[in-house]
This record gives structure tokens, sequence and C-alpha cells, in this order.
């Protein structure tokens, strides 16, 4: 998840882990990623909880700033898939990524018979 608008990088582990519990209204311990911003574009955090603890990375970008970041309407946060969190934190715009469709059909075939 996205959450569309900054938050102050002093908030450590509890006070994102308050953040999504009480403003974007989501369980941080599903295992989801929760990607947020700090106010002047120059950093990204993710926060998530994997089985028996919880993980905060950071990356602050030594030049330049974020020049896209995702932003719809009333809504507190959006989903972003992991592609496109690579092109973000690469301080790139997602959707003007040419990735091809997520699935492909392929033709169903059988497997071999093994003796």
């Amino acid at each position: 998840y996205v959450c569309h608008e900054h938050v102050n990088f002093r908030l450590g582990i509890d006070g994102l882990i308050g953040f999504c519990k009480h403003v974007l209204h989501r369980d941080p311990q599903t295992g989801a990623c929760f990607v947020f911003r700090n106010r002047a574009g120059t950093a990204a955090r993710m926060l998530f909880y994997v089985e028996d603890g919880w993980w905060l990375c950071t990356k602050r970008f030594s030049e330049g700033r974020l020049n896209f970041w995702p932003k719809e309407g009333s809504q507190a946060m959006s989903t972003l898939a992991a592609r496109d969190l690579a092109v973000l934190l690469w301080k790139g715009n997602p959707q003007g990524a040419k990735f091809p469709p997520f699935w492909k059909k392929l033709p169903i075939t059988e497997l071999p018979q093994t003796t």
C-alpha cells in the first residue's frame, strides 16, 4: 500500500504502526508492505511485518527528489505492484513505464505420463 500523503519521518516503527491502524484503517501485521514518503520527497520508507518482527526500511536520495507519487481523490492510499514500486523508488513514474500485461494466457497442455 502506498500512502498518498507525506508522513513525519520522526515516527518510528510504533508511530507508523499506529498510522496504519488509525489513519489508513489497515492491520499492518497482515504481511502487506506500507510505503510512505517525507514532506520534501527526498526519502521513502517501507514498513512490513514478517513472522516475528517488524522491518522499517528507509531510502534517502543522495540527489534529487521523488518526481512522482500516487494520488487518488479522497482515498488515503492505493495499492502498487512490486515492479511499480521499484520504478517509484528509482524516482521514476510507474504510469509512464511500458510494462507488459501481468498475466498471459498460456495454452493448457497435459503433462507427459511417467512410467
